[in-house]
């Protein structure tokens, strides 16, 4: 019987040292597992399912602390899809796992619901009992916790059960160290790639919106985000407008607009400074990369410095995944800057173009006025002093037409001149292009294209407020030869000298019909009275109509 015994009890003990040996046999093949991955998500995950391979448990999860002492990440195993479905919320840190986060040390319990810290579960959430929780560790830095339920077969976690978790958690804080500096080092290398192709896409004078466009890429790349928009402010300074997007949802965001007051973008852009939100779902401030696709971490960073910024590179990950950290957003920070100076350098290159431009115009007509006025003001005194020495009445009178067209020459080419100086809005057209437009209008409507003679600086002398009463005269004038005159020609003219804005339109019709409707002319005559001018509207000698429009360059009032 004692032998029996004694063989019975080696037995036993044979079989605890070889279950002894099977599971230090697996937490080695467990340590080796979750060091053999060097992607960050990936290694937490395997965590969390060796350890509840190891221990046994129905369900595992890890949770991520941030900085704010909360959970900013939860990673569940052993739920499926369904029961994952149902539940309301992750939890946020509260109650027994709350206190792990306070207190980073093991804990075991036999039923979760008896201790004092318990919270209960969310709606929808799985009965759980026996709990096992193990703080993670990255050298002297809780990274988060282990959190390891429902021990298979209905028994408790034991000690040996801990200690094989803890000894886990301490070759997977290794593994979690290793992981962060080889996406550090790989981030690292992107940004120095994405700077270099920047700065060779700036020096090669690329359009603005190619460097935007690798920008908003490479910025995805380097902060591991799921989309990456770019905002530029419109005209009012009150809207934020997405100019480039990269990434998921980019056919909903390629023309969205945010305003600027209480977003996640518009606090970056008046701030001047990064802003970063946990999960955007649940945050109180807006942002445009709200949407169908849920977005969780988000962080918003201004293109500039304060007091110059120039526009926001706005990047969002999906719900669920590892928010942005300092660093990342910092690098990114400094990144966005080269989409400032891009911008920049776009302005200044665009202003260099129009200085050459005004340059070249001002050369043109420095020489126009120096040389060719000149030149044929010569020759038509020449032709004038001609003139008296010639007897013929015939010869006498081609020459002093010849001498009537250098004269309209003259005054064309000073009209050119004017243009030339005129300064230039790249928004808005000037005077003489808005003329030049409405009689081009109508030769389709006439049949023909009307002469048009422009005199004087008109986009120097005329106000906005006297330019758009004269384009108002000047279409009216044309709409009424189109409808009532009947003419095969009409001419013309709009000066700017002595003080006053002139318009003449005249044509070759059937004049001014007697009693004719006169509500037309009666606006245009009310319009130069209000601007302190004159209207005219009569007969020309040799048939037609003639329409005279006279206002003050200054706008006077009656009296």
């Amino acid at each position: 019987m004692r032998l029996d015994e004694l063989l019975a009890e080696l037995q036993v003990r044979l079989e605890a040292v070889l279950a002894t040996r099977d599971r230090v046999h697996a937490l080695l093949d467990a340590v080796v597992s979750v060091g053999s991955d060097l992607d960050l998500e990936t290694v937490l995950r395997r965590i969390v399912q060796t350890a509840t391979t190891l221990v046994d448990a129905s369900y595992g999860a890890l949770g991520v602390v941030g900085q704010e002492h909360t959970l900013i990440q939860f990673i569940p195993v052993g739920l499926t899809e369904e029961e994952i479905a149902q539940i309301e919320h992750w939890p946020h840190g509260l109650g027994l796992l709350g206190l792990l986060i306070k207190k980073p040390e093991p804990l075991r319990l036999a039923r979760i619901s008896d201790h004092p810290e318990s919270y209960g579960f969310p709606p929808g959430h799985p009965p759980m009992g026996s709990f096992l929780g193990v703080p993670l560790r990255v050298r002297d830095e809780v990274f988060g916790n282990l959190y390891l339920t429902e021990k298979r077969g209905g028994g408790e976690f034991d000690e040996e059960d801990e200690a094989i978790v803890v000894a886990l958690a301490t070759a997977a804080g290794v593994a979690i160290e290793n992981a962060r500096l080889y996406e550090e080092t790989r981030r690292r290398e992107t940004w120095l790639r994405a700077s270099s192709e920047i700065i060779t896409s700036l020096l090669s004078g690329a359009e603005p919106g190619e460097v935007l466009t690798l920008m908003a890429h490479r910025a995805r790349e380097m902060a591991d985000a799921d989309v990456a928009a770019i905002m530029l402010p419109d005209r009012t300074g009150e809207h934020l407008l997405v100019v480039d997007v990269d990434g998921v949802d980019a056919q909903r965001l390629g023309h969205a607009e945010t305003v600027v007051e209480g977003t996640l973008g518009g606090l970056a852009f008046t701030g001047g400074e990064p802003v970063m939100v946990t999960d955007l779902a649940e945050s109180a401030t807006s942002s445009v990369l709200n949407g169908d696709v849920p977005t969780g971490p988000a962080a918003a960073v201004p293109l500039g410095a304060a007091g110059a910024v120039r526009g926001v590179l706005t990047l969002g990950k999906r719900q669920g995944r590892i928010p942005f950290n300092q660093a990342e957003v910092r690098m990114l920070h400094a990144f966005a800057g080269q989409a400032a100076i891009a911008l920049e350098l776009a302005e200044r290159r665009k202003d260099a173009e129009r200085l050459g431009l005004l340059e070249d115009r001002d050369r043109i007509a420095k020489d126009l006025h120096d040389v060719v006025i000149q030149r044929l003001f010569a020759v038509a005194m020449t032709l004038m002093s001609a003139v008296r020495l010639v007897d013929r009445p015939e010869a006498s009178s081609r020459l002093q037409s010849a001498i009537d067209e250098l004269d309209e020459t003259i005054r064309q080419i000073r009209s050119t001149i004017f243009a030339l100086q005129a300064p230039r809005d790249a928004e808005t057209p000037s005077l003489r292009a808005q003329v030049v437009e409405l009689v081009e209008a109508g030769r389709g409507h006439l049949g023909f294209m009307p002469g048009l003679k422009l005199e004087g600086q008109l986009d120097n002398q005329v106000s906005p407020r006297l330019a758009e009463h004269l384009l108002a005269v000047l279409r009216e004038a044309l709409s009424n030869a189109v409808r009532h005159a009947r003419a095969s020609r009409v001419d013309v003219t709009v000066q700017a000298q002595d003080g006053e804005l002139t318009l003449l339109v005249q044509d070759d019709g059937v004049g001014p019909r007697p009693g004719g409707r006169r509500s037309g002319l009666r606006n245009l005559q009310e319009r130069a009275e209000s601007l302190g001018g004159a209207f005219t509207f009569e007969p020309r000698p040799g048939g037609g109509s003639s329409l005279c429009w006279r206002v003050p360059l200054g706008e006077a009032s009656p009296g």
